[in-house]
């Protein structure tokens, strides 16, 4: 019942378009003001929250404090590994990104220890530089162009000639690591869950359930406020352009992972039968059409191709929008006509409910970005988990 609303009393304070008190608070939770009064006092005293200057007003009465989540508290780690670059940043509870790190390298070429090794360096000047900010990294997360099973295994990363290989063991290695929580998932996954974030259609964000009071079996009041403009819900996917092509799918707010949990490889999807051979073993494959390479050997057929893959997703799963991120972001203007036209042309719904297509919020960080994400949201899920960790 407590960690229950801890967490609400954060998340309705992260969700506020003001600077909301302890009054307020509890008026939208449900809460009566004593229970909010001691839960805002736990997660002040745990780094989460921080009483600021509340907003100015007209009236009589002195206004009360407000509340705010804080910069200076709990902090994630993003990590990415792709084929040509290493990349780490460090994003703080409010969702700011406060350091970033690139390495520019073919990682094809390098065996896959080394590889983790040099990440891990990259992440360990990171976390040292978080905590001169005065952060505390509460985990990292990892982003990987590849296969990943539940236990954080990359089973197969085509492109970086990957397989069976524990990421996590290797980066516990690098000593500023060593017992820091990480976890591993697929850069395309992890892209569309920070690019949920930013659009305000994560419900882990958004939704708030009414608190309980000690004693009660039920709900005692109304939900948490939600900034103008976010929805609980979303549906989309999103295309990440790297020198591999991945895919993460966001259904009604939630990330499709498929059975095995390794759903969105669309840059194996077969566009053209007879075509050029793939690092897969396949031939005609997307990512031989539209990755980076292609695209920087000025590949005439990339925009159709990417229209041919995306119109048969539509056409099986009615997605309504389609996000370009990773390489493709910083050129949508260039792929947009030709993606659109095979859209029209391919979609069988394209009459009744054309499909939105817009490059990423985020850029061509969006997986790192996705990644710290992830470690973020788990602390505003369960704060309670956080303040055992600091007792």
């Amino acid at each position: 019942m407590r960690a229950h609303n801890l967490a609400l009393v954060l998340r309705t304070v992260a969700n506020s378009a003001n600077r909301p008190s302890r009054a307020a608070v509890a008026a939208a939770t449900g809460l009566t003001r004593a229970t909010v009064s001691a839960l805002v006092d736990d997660l002040v005293a745990g780094g989460l929250l921080v009483e600021v200057d509340p907003p100015p007003r007209t009236g009589a009465g002195r206004p009360a404090l407000g509340l705010a989540l804080t910069s200076t508290g709990p902090a994630a780690l993003g990590l990415e590994i792709n084929v040509d670059y290493l990349a780490a940043c460090v994003v703080d509870l409010t969702g700011t990104v406060r350091q970033r790190f690139a390495e520019h390298a073919d990682q094809r070429l390098t065996d896959p220890a080394r590889s983790l090794a040099a990440l891990g360096a990259l992440a360990a000047r990171a976390r040292l530089a978080a905590e001169s900010d005065g952060l505390t990294v509460a985990g990292a997360a990892l982003a990987v162009p590849g296969l990943v099973a539940g236990d954080g295994l990359v089973r197969v990363a085509p492109n970086l000639g990957w397989q069976n290989i524990d990421a996590i063991a290797a980066l516990h290695r690098v000593p500023e690591l060593a017992g820091l929580p990480i976890t591993v998932d697929n850069e395309a996954n992890l892209a569309a869950l920070g690019e949920l974030r930013v659009a305000g259609g994560d419900p882990a964000v958004n939704r708030s359930q009414p608190g309980i009071e000690p004693g009660g079996s039920g709900p005692s009041g109304g939900a948490g406020a939600v900034r103008p403009g976010h929805v609980e819900r979303s549906s989309f996917l999103y295309i990440s352009g790297e020198i591999g092509i991945g895919a993460g799918l966001v259904l009604d707010g939630e990330l499709y992972r498929g059975v095995r949990g390794w759903s969105g490889e669309i840059g194996h999807v077969t566009v053209y039968p007879d075509g050029r051979p793939c690092r897969c073993g396949s031939r005609g494959c997307l990512e031989q059409y539209a990755g980076q390479e292609a695209l920087e050997a000025g590949e005439p057929l990339a925009a159709a191709a990417l229209g041919i893959a995306l119109s048969a997703v539509v056409n099986l799963l009615d997605v309504p929008v389609i996000v370009l991120g990773g390489a493709y972001a910083p050129i949508f203007e260039s792929l947009r006509e030709g993606i659109e036209a095979e859209l029209r042309q391919r979609v069988l719904t394209s009459g009744l409910a054309p499909v939105e297509l817009r490059p990423a919020a985020l850029g061509a960080d969006a997986a790192m970005r996705g990644a710290a994400d992830a470690i973020i949201r788990a602390v505003r899920e369960d704060p309670a988990a956080w303040l055992r960790r600091l007792s």
